[in-house]
């Protein structure tokens, strides 16, 4: 269904184009909407194209027969403005180009003319018209499988509508085609309409699982309402934690999952989410909305075509990610790479974990911290004659000592794990936590290096790369995000071998950003279970390290930890700008990041620019709409 409904959405254009938002869409009309929903079967076609909207920009694809004017095909592309939007102003990242109106982005100074912030409204008012048309027409058939794809369509719209809530604020509501300019509504009133079409169609939408990929189920409409209730503070001044509560759950009891099946076999199950067959490979079963990709069937600049070549620049080798070359242009900042510290290597509790008694042999050198004077670490007598240690040691020498005698020592004369008695020094190989083994019985002994746990979530390159940014444009000042691939479970590059474009889908909601969602509003007081809350954030927490050792309890629980955890599991994928409008900390002093308003070390800026505005030849166009204010 993900090739068929992009290869329908591509071979015609159905939508006529409509004045609804004051858009300035290119009319792509293949055929006439009389021909286009004849019957039911050509209606699916029809909403192939609001599907395909949401990743493609126009007629011919990559670019050649745009649906909006102005703006490079490519840059207007509805997830690259997401990236752009939500991503680019925060910590998240930083992109070298300098673009007109690309660096006022995470410069935090865009103006109400900036190519991206208008070319997000236009993308957005586009689908709206796209999906009032669709449902007008539609509506005229009779056949029963019209009324799901009515309810698509609709589920749609709401998207688009959450979306232009959450950037804009207010922005006209129009759910008919006329030609009349439409009155500008308030951000309380769009968000009770995507409210009330939500709670009305998630009856009408397909049981959960049931839809064909690439199509919402029911299980959306009970996301989306989980995303909408956790912002509704911010946007009309009302709490809605607990309805956020009630639809997150509905979510969690829903048959997706969050993916587990390491297909690749590289010890986690999370990079399987932006792999190239990520609608086969079992990341599919955590996905509850997502934009298509084909490399072949659907080429686009924006998409992940856009994440995966746009990140790759410096020492980077574009053929491991499944591309013929990088970009060189996004990368992410310090803020992000530090929410990622390798895991404290609890020695104490690595020695209680053995069995044996502490004994008279011990370690003794200038790799142990008391150096040759002692005292030395003492062992554990694990079995008979066989001593045990966990110890943090430098890259010195030590030997294995009775009871702190020299009259009784063990070195390594040759180097060679064999033991003499007073032979040569052991040479440690460098500083870290070794598990060390003396086997009396046989004379030898091994020093094995324990490494730190890592959550696998935070994929960076950092070969060549600096992690502080002393000039954007350079590509290697900054870590590179590794994020996204063109490769599939089995190493293999995606369908278009030419490596220009991508395969891989990217996730517009997903399971686990619901969990997120579901324990925030329970620690906000919307009473949901605290160990439920605990529990699913501890699942993503083990895929990300492999093993329960990092699992948090309650009291670890608070808003910041959430806020950080969110930016763990989700950065890049459209969500951060958001999260920080939220916890307040997008335009305050209370957080700040490199370069945040303009500034290398970071700093404040006007409150307004928790919204962008309103483009202004949108407002040229009709003197219905006011600015938001600041701009």
């Amino acid at each position: 269904m993900k090739k068929l409904i992009l290869l329908l959405a591509v071979s015609i254009g159905v939508l006529s184009c409509h004045d609804d938002l004051n858009q300035t869409p290119i009319d792509p009309d293949s055929f006439t909407e009389e021909n286009v929903f004849v019957n039911a079967e050509e209606a699916k076609s029809a909403l192939a194209k609001l599907y395909a909207s949401l990743a493609l920009t126009g007629q011919n694809g990559p670019a050649g027969q745009p649906d909006i004017a102005d703006i490079d095909e490519g840059f207007s592309q509805f997830t690259r403005m997401l990236f752009n939007l939500n991503e680019l102003t925060t910590d998240h990242a930083v992109v070298g180009w300098g673009d007109p109106g690309l660096p006022d982005l995470h410069g935090m100074y865009w103006s109400s003319s900036n190519d991206f912030t208008e070319a997000m409204y236009n993308r957005l008012a586009q689908e709206v018209s796209f999906c009032n048309s669709f449902i007008s027409n539609a509506s005229n058939l009779s056949d029963a499988v019209v009324s799901t794809y009515i309810a698509e369509a609709r589920f749609l719209r709401a998207f688009a509508y959450y979306n232009l809530i959450d950037l804009y604020g207010k922005v006209p509501l129009t759910t008919s085609i006329s030609t009349d300019l439409p009155q500008q509504s308030s951000r309380a009133d769009l968000f009770n309409f995507v409210e009330s079409e939500l709670l009305e169609i998630k009856d009408q939408l397909m049981a959960s699982g049931s839809n064909e990929y690439g199509r919402v189920d029911q299980v959306a409409a009970w996301a989306l309402l989980s995303k909408l209730y956790l912002n509704a503070e911010v946007w009309t001044g009302t709490p809605r934690y607990s309805d956020c509560v009630t639809y997150s759950n509905d979510v969690i009891n829903s048959t997706y999952m969050i993916n587990m099946n390491d297909a690749n076999g590289n010890g986690t199950a999370y990079d399987e989410l932006f792999l190239a067959d990520n609608d086969t490979n079992g990341a599919q079963n955590e996905f509850i909305f997502t934009a298509n990709f084909d490399g072949l069937n659907s080429q686009t600049y924006g998409g992940t075509t856009f994440l995966v070549h746009a990140a790759i620049g410096g020492s980077m080798p574009a053929g491991d990610f499944g591309v013929n070359g990088g970009w060189g242009g996004l990368r992410t900042t310090k803020s992000l790479v530090q929410k990622f510290p390798e895991g404290d290597i609890d020695v104490t509790a690595l020695n209680n974990s053995l069995s044996g008694t502490l004994s008279d042999w011990g370690l003794v050198g200038d790799a142990t911290p008391n150096s040759w004077n002692g005292p030395d670490m003492e062992m554990y007598e694990t079995s008979s004659n066989v001593f045990e240690l966990y110890a943090s040691l430098l890259g010195n020498q030590m030997k294995f000592r009775f009871n702190e005698d020299w009259g009784q020592n063990y070195g390594d004369t040759g180097a060679d794990g064999t033991l003499e008695g007073g032979g040569d020094n052991i040479v440690v190989p460098g500083d870290g936590v070794y598990h060390v083994v003396l086997n009396l019985n046989s004379l030898t002994y091994t020093l094995t290096e324990v490494m730190p746990e890592i959550d696998s979530r935070g994929m960076f390159y950092t070969d060549g790369q600096n992690l502080e940014i002393e000039d954007i444009p350079t590509f290697t000042d900054g870590y590179a995000v590794t994020k996204f691939k063109n490769i599939d479970s089995n190493g293999n590059q995606g369908a278009d071998t030419s490596g220009n474009f991508v395969d891989t889908d990217l996730a517009l909601i997903r399971l686990a950003e619901i969990y997120l969602n579901y324990a925030e509003a329970t620690l906000r007081g919307g009473g949901g279970d605290m160990n439920l809350a605990v529990a699913k954030i501890n699942e993503l927490r083990e895929r990300g390290y492999g093993n329960s050792n990092y699992n948090i309890s309650a009291s670890d629980m608070t808003l910041d930890y959430l806020l950080d955890e969110r930016s763990r599991e989700l950065y890049w994928e459209g969500q951060r700008r958001t999260d920080l409008v939220r916890h307040g900390y997008f335009t305050t002093s209370s957080y700040v990041w490199p370069f945040k308003a303009n500034q290398p070390d970071g700093t404040s800026t006007d409150t307004f620019r928790n919204v962008f505005p309103i483009p202004s030849s949108s407002i040229s166009a009709n003197p219905n709409l006011q600015q938001n204010e600041g701009y």
